[in-house]
Formats: structure tokens, sequence, C-alpha cells
């Protein structure tokens, strides 16, 4: 004899790791001779753009390339420059053997060290190393048995609920508008942006995103003086992901990855600059489920031999879309210090415990750039962190987050030698959780089950808080339903003693 079983296929939460690797950084930058030269190194920054990600069995294929930037400061007054060198890398990292259908990864890092020093006045040298951190999260197909019948089957159900991911694409897209200085130009020192989806809408099959990126530009004019300007860049795009529909829950982050700025024939022997934006299109896309499956099981008449398995979900706990203003200061090494520009900038995002919370955590560095009293640019960094609570500490293990911050504004200002830095940072993504429960994964049947005996019609059994009627039920090989509706209850559980009659077997 065996059970009739009822099967189904759900999409389980997988593993998640943390992996990491080192990228070393050894290069040289050539100053082109419409630049100045060089007097003195000021800063040097690395940025991580990634390119592609490929998973493939136990194996991480991390494609991109790192931003290698200066800052320096030119000769005979040409003040603050600015040059950089994109650092092409390809890292396959090895993972534990991870079992899944779909998976997504956020890739992030941090500079570990960097030395910079001018060989000469056209030539600059870069080493250090960057760490790589790469999160990995998967889903994989899991058979489940949702119901059994026959053979005196007595069940007790579970609801599982979870979302399904349908997409983690991260698609690099390029956009490009024309526009005017307000100022002539001597010199590009930097570019540097933020983007806002502003449409997004999921069809049958189809994902469209519009939005616009603000880039601003940070110039030298031919006077000398520093001047900011803003460009707006729209972009429109349409994505193919296979089993979206209007129902399903999408997001859609878009990070400036890199900027390039050229000049376009206007007629008549004028040219326009042209803003050309590189940008990672983050798409997440989910569609819930609510599945029953059988967590317990148990035969009135026959032995019953019981598998169990544990099934874990993912939920979608929370949708990233938050602001927060964030304060950093410190005092100047030369109090009377000139301001020039300032900017920040964030590491990897992480989920920790503070304070018995769990909260969403990056660390960040804000830059100042100042000259000082003998004529000389300095930089200036200020630590600052980003806290963003989100619920208990104890699941801090069970959650994960696919978050992008991006810093929306950055004001500086000296006030008697001290520097006074506020931030508006935006935090956009999710956060993911896990629940697990247990479920019969088989069940065999053995031996028929023997009456005590078969005259006996009732019973009487005195219960303790804290037992459940299932349990009660399965001891005496009858129906757990007909032990609630003889003893007149609706609950499996009972919160007080009570005495309960319990009908003969069979």
């Amino acid at each position: 004899m065996e059970f009739k079983v009822f099967r189904d296929t759900l999409s389980a939460a997988g593993s998640f790791c943390t992996v990491q690797s080192e990228i070393p950084i050894e290069t040289e930058l050539l100053i082109s001779d419409y630049l100045p030269q060089v007097f003195k190194i000021v800063k040097c920054f690395v940025k991580l753009v990634v390119l592609q990600k490929q998973l493939q069995a136990s194996r991480l294929n991390v494609e991109g390339y790192l931003r290698c930037i200066v800052y320096y400061q030119g000769e005979n007054g040409q003040g603050l420059c600015q040059t950089e060198q994109k650092l092409p890398f390809n890292r396959a990292i090895e993972l534990p053997a991870l079992d899944y259908s779909t998976f997504s990864t956020v890739i992030g890092g941090e500079t570990e060290y960097l030395n910079c020093r001018a060989v000469n006045q056209r030539r600059v040298e870069v080493r250090g190393a960057y760490q790589l951190s790469a999160g990995v999260y998967t889903q994989l197909q899991q058979e489940v048995i949702t119901a059994v019948a026959d053979c005196g089957a007595q069940q007790k159900q579970a609801v599982l609920a979870g979302v399904r991911c349908l997409t983690a694409q991260d698609k690099l897209i390029n956009c490009d508008n024309e526009f005017r200085f307000d100022t002539a130009p001597a010199a590009v020192l930097d570019i540097a942006g933020t983007a806002a989806v502003r449409e997004l809408k999921c069809l049958s099959g189809k994902v469209v995103a519009k939005g616009e990126i603000l880039a601003e530009l940070a110039y030298r004019t031919q006077s000398g003086s520093l001047q900011a300007q803003r460009v707006t860049v729209p972009f429109n795009q349409i994505l193919d992901v296979e089993g979206i529909a209007e129902d399903c829950r999408c997001l859609c982050m878009v990070e400036p990855v890199g900027f390039t700025l050229t000049e376009v024939a206007a007629g008549e022997g004028q040219t326009t600059p042209r803003l050309t934006v590189s940008a990672l299109l983050h798409l997440r896309a989910y569609r819930g489920f609510e599945i029953n499956l059988v967590a317990d099981l148990f035969s009135t008449q026959y032995q019953t031999e019981l598998q169990r398995q544990m099934v874990t979900a993912e939920q979608l706990e929370q949708q990233l879309d938050e602001t927060l203003t964030l304060q950093a200061s410190g005092q100047l090494p030369d109090g009377n210090a000139r301001l020039l520009a300032c900017f920040a900038a964030f590491g990897p995002v992480e989920i920790a415990a503070v304070q018995q919370k769990a909260v969403l955590r990056a660390r960040g560095v804000v830059t100042a750039f100042c000259e000082n009293t003998l004529q000389e640019i300095e930089s200036v960094e200020k630590q600052v962190e980003f806290l963003l609570p989100l619920g208990d500490a104890a699941r801090v293990g069970q959650l994960h987050a696919e978050c992008w911050l991006s810093v929306q504004e950055v004001n500086c200002q000296l006030t008697a030698g001290t520097l006074e830095a506020t931030l508006v940072v935006r935090a956009e993504g999710v956060v993911l959780g896990r629940s697990a429960i247990s479920s019969v994964a088989q069940a065999t049947l053995g031996e028929a089950h023997i009456p005590a005996d078969p005259d006996v019609a009732l019973r009487i059994y005195y219960a303790q808080p804290g037992e459940e009627v299932f349990e009660i039920a399965r001891r005496f090989h009858v129906a757990p339903q007909e032990m609630l509706t003889v003893n007149g209850l609706e609950e499996q559980l009972l919160a007080a003693p009570r005495r309960l009659l319990v009908p003969g077997a069979g």
C-alpha cells in the first residue's frame, strides 16, 4: 500500500556567500600635452566599474575596469588639474559548490592602499591594491509534497510564502546630450552624476525604464576660477524579461559609471560639447507565491515512516528608496586655507548589528581640496558612516541587501579653520529575508496498526497546556478532525489543561 502523493516545485532560497579577490594596481599615467605639467600630486582615487559577471558551476567570473583618477596641482599657477586611466581586469573567483536555478550578485569593493608619485612632470606612477567584494545569492527549484490521500492519511498543512526572482539584470547603457558651457573652460576637472528612474512599467515579457541622469561638471575657467555646471541626460530602455507581467514587483536603479566629453560639429565651422554617459542599469523583478506544504503526516491504518526536509523561501522584506542627511566635520591643518572643491564616496554596503538593531551600513569618505597660505593645494579627508535601521538584530544572518548608494548632494564650508560637510545620500534597492519550515519529503507505509482494545469505542486523555491535538491523535491512530469534532474544539494547540475524548481507532 502507498499514499497518493501530490507534488509541486517551488523557487526556494539557495546558498548565499560573500567572497573577495585582490586586484593589484600597477600603472603609469602620461599627462597629455594639452594639460599643464605636474607640480604636485594632490590625490589619487580608484573607482570600480563592473561590465559583466557570470556564474558557472562554482566559479564567478567578473569583468570590468578600475578608473584610476589622479588630481594634481599644475605648474605656474595652473591650479587643480585631473587625469585618469582605465585599468581593465578579469577575475575568476572560486566559490563553494552551489546548486541554483537563478542567481544575483552585488559587486563592490574598496581601495586597500594606493601610492602615487610623479616620476617627472609628464608621467605619474600609481601602485596599490583594490579589494573586490562579491555577494552571491541563489535560488533553486525544490520539489515539495503539497498533499496526500488514501490509506487513512492524516496531514498537517503549513503555508510558505515567498518571492521568485524573475530577473537580476545588470546592463551597461550609454546615453548622451548636447549642452553649452556657461563660461569657456580651460580644463574639466571632474564629471560626476546621479540618476533617477521617472517611469517604470512591467508589461508582458518586457520592462520599460525611463529617466534621466543629472551630471555635474567641475571645470576651471581661463581666469583660473572653479565653476560647476549641471547637465541633464535622458535615457529610455526596453528590456526583455521572460515571465514578467504587470502584477510583478519590479525595481530599477541606474548607476552612472563613466562620462565622456566630446566636441561635435554644429555647422558653419562651429562645435558643440556633447556629454556621453555610461551607466549600469540594475533591474530586479520578483513574483510572489504562496504554497501549501505537508508539514507532518501519519496514517490511522498503517505505521508510517517519514523523511523530512527544510524548505527555505525568500521574502521581499523592504523595498529601499531612502534618503539620509549625514554630517562630517574636522579641523584643517591650515586654519586660513581656501576651499576649492569637495566630494564624497562610499564603500560596499553591508547588513550589520549595531546597538541591538539590524542596520544597513556603509562607510564613506568626504574629500576636500583646499589651497593653503603657501598657495599649495592639499586634500583633506573626513570619515562618515551611513546607517539605516532595518529591524531586530537577531535577523541579521537571515537578511541580505541588494542596494546601491548615491551621493545626491555635497555641501562643504570652512568656518574658522574647520571643515563642515553635509551630505545627502540615497539608498535604492531591496532587502530580502529568509524563512524556513520543516516539511515531509517522503512517506513510507509499514505494517497495519493492531487496535489495543477493539471493543473500546471511546477513551479519555488528560491533555496538558501546549499539547497539539494532531500529536495526540497520532498516538491513538485516530483522525485529528474527529477529535476536534468530538471535543468541540477549533484550535489544534491546547492553551489549558483539559480532558479529551478519544474516539476508538478505525
